[in-house]
């Protein structure tokens, strides 16, 4: 086992999935994805030892809101990532209410985005 802290990624768009794991391990971090809900519901089942899940929550549809209360129900922090539009302020309300740590509005600031993860891995 690593003692890398593990960061699950979940995004619909596997590009995106693609770029932000190979980011993340260029950093340091150990990294597993998914995709869709039923990928994200096996590695949660499959996985004890996550320490942190950035979740794009764009493209989903309202179940994503049920997965998010199961990770603040185990205690695992995670943070929402979403498209900016006219619904981000529900999203954000949202996000906040379920447990989210924080919310990021994509594009994505690297800098705060890392400054995020690394708060949050030393609580």
């Amino acid at each position: 086992m690593s003692d890398k802290p593990l960061i699950l990624t979940v995004d619909r768009n596997r590009r995106n999935l693609e770029l932000l794991k190979n980011f993340l391990i260029k950093q340091g971090y150990e990294v597993i994805s998914a995709s869709n809900l039923d990928e994200l519901d096996r590695v949660l089942s499959e996985s004890n030892n996550i320490n942190l899940v950035l979740l794009d929550v764009s493209g989903f549809d309202q179940n994503i809101w049920i997965r998010c209360e199961q990770l603040k129900n185990q205690a695992i922090p995670f943070l929402i990532i979403s498209a900016k539009s006219k619904y981000i302020t529900a999203i954000e309300s949202e996000s906040l209410a379920r447990g989210a740590s924080s919310i990021l509005v994509k594009p994505l600031v690297i800098k705060q985005l890392l400054n995020l993860i690394r708060s949050l891995l030393r609580d």
